[in-house]
């Protein structure tokens, strides 16, 4: 069983197809692992084993007998816990959804089981998706697996700790200022925000129509494009959803840079970033200019429209799917997403209005303005070196923590507001040993040009590989 859980994606559906290990193996080795650290990282809430089993069962048959296999075959999967499947426990990380059980399934879960996968259980998540920490008042907060008083980033806290804890091969997040990109920044993974609308949201918790995004955190880009691949695409229960043709994205990945122009911002993004984190950036930047990109430095028009209208409508949009339980049951909300819900109520209509109209001409005038010039920007995911759970809680601590809190998620909230896809990448380490992201945006539906580089940055890197010390300080499967 050693090392089974260390695989990527790929390399475990590899292993399953080719019969060097069964889909039963894989998932006991998971096992292993989430015995061992889950008591001190807390990232599932609920589990299926049982279910788990007999998937596993069906798929070493399917091998066995020869049958045509997916894309992900025999591969268990855990996912934030705010994908519906119908009968089964969805909590949204909140006591107000305890005992949800949906009448209906995710498309995205129904496509990645059409691929082989299958779940066997419901990672943790800030409740409601609303915080990028990691903190959660019900089912407890998520620790770093790197250095546990740590925070894990959020919304998608258990997806980014399982999948580097090792116990989980992929997961499930969801992004509306960045739950995907900083969690897989902090926890030293890799998780793509693909454009809006070019996945599915059928079945998902919403949070904010016009910003949320479905996307997987994986170990390497390369399990991302295998993802994207199976879930991306139209869905007619989504009407929202995209016709642009889905490519093959693990085919733009074949690390020649020769001629991509990267961008980085002179204005916003590295505001009161620290020297770690920016140390870490520039020598990402010389791996990628070494396969051939040049490097431009420029300034970012329109940034102080960006963030004045992407913060009217996550909160307007957030306000009346959460009206009637505002009104009947307010204590079972976090101070903080209380909080963060009121203004949505006070917000003048023709404020959220302007914000939505104007989001489209912003998004073109940006992109002609900056794609003239460079193919993808790149940044620090989290441009400070990460807090701990302590510093971050705005429900107890000191006046200030806001300022933690919300600097997690400064790099990441525009490009929802832009609706741009972007993918964050481990690219170093802080003194705290804990991990640092780095962050490749695009223009819409260039999935395959951010995977393109982030592939070529892990083919002469190491970083995603690293496993936490927990793995070889606890009784889990060892490398």
């Amino acid at each position: 069983m050693a090392g089974l859980a260390d695989l990527s994606l790929i390399q475990a559906t590899d292993a399953v197809r080719k019969g060097e290990a069964t889909s039963g193996d894989l998932l006991r080795a998971c096992w292993t692992n989430l015995d061992a650290v889950n008591p001190q990282v807390n990232a599932m809430i609920w589990e299926d084993r049982a279910a788990a089993e007999q998937a596993a069962e069906a798929a070493d048959n399917a091998v066995r007998e020869k049958r045509p296999l997916g894309r992900l075959h025999g591969v268990p999967m855990a996912h934030k816990d705010m994908y519906y499947q119908a009968g089964r426990l969805a909590t949204c990380g909140s006591a107000l959804r305890r005992d949800y059980r949906p009448t209906v399934t995710a498309t995205v879960i129904e496509r990645l089981a059409a691929a082989g996968a299958y779940v066997f259980g419901g990672l943790n998540m800030a409740e409601f998706a609303q915080n990028p920490t990691g903190h959660n008042k019900t089912y407890g907060d998520c620790h770093n697996p790197w250095n546990l008083p740590y925070v894990t980033g959020g919304s998608s806290s258990g997806s980014g700790a399982s999948v580097a804890a090792r116990f989980n091969y992929m997961a499930l997040g969801s992004d509306t200022g960045g739950s995907i990109r900083i969690p897989a920044s902090a926890c030293g993974v890799t998780g793509i925000k693909p454009t809006q609308t070019r996945v599915s949201r059928y079945g998902v918790m919403p949070l904010s129509f016009s910003h949320d995004n479905v996307g997987p955190l994986c170990r390497t880009a390369r399990d991302c494009a295998r993802v994207l691949r199976v879930i991306a695409g139209h869905d007619p229960k989504d009407p929202t959803s995209s016709r642009e043709p889905v490519p093959d994205y693990e085919a733009f990945m074949d690390g020649n840079l020769r001629g991509q122009r990267i961008g980085v911002p002179t204005n916003v993004f590295l505001d009161g970033a620290d020297d770690p984190v920016v140390k870490a950036m520039e020598a990402a930047l010389e791996v990628l200019t070494a396969r051939g990109a040049t490097v431009t430095r420029l300034e970012l028009p329109y940034m102080d429209a960006v963030a004045a209208f992407g913060g009217i409508v996550s909160r307007c949009e957030a306000a009346p799917i959460h009206a009637e339980w505002m009104r009947s049951d307010p204590q079972a909300y976090g101070a903080h997403i209380s909080g963060r819900m009121y203004p949505g109520y006070a917000i003048p209509a023709a404020y959220y209005i302007e914000a939505l109209s104007r989001r489209g001409p912003v998004l073109q005038a940006f992109a002609a303005e900056v794609f003239s010039k460079v193919d993808v920007l790149v940044t620090p995911t989290i441009r400070t070196c990460l807090p701990t759970l302590a510093e971050t809680d705005i429900d107890h601590g000191p006046p200030g923590t806001e300022h933690r809190f919300m600097a997690l998620s400064a790099n990441t909230r525009p490009f929802n507001y832009l609706g741009l896809p972007a993918i964050s990448i481990p690219c170093g380490f802080d003194p705290n040993g804990l991990p640092i992201g780095l962050q490749i945006a695009g223009r819409p539906f260039a999935e395959g040009r951010i995977l393109k580089i982030a592939g070529a940055y892990q083919l002469d890197t190491r970083f995603h590989w690293a496993r936490p010390a927990i793995l070889d300080t606890s009784k889990a499967a060892q490398a």
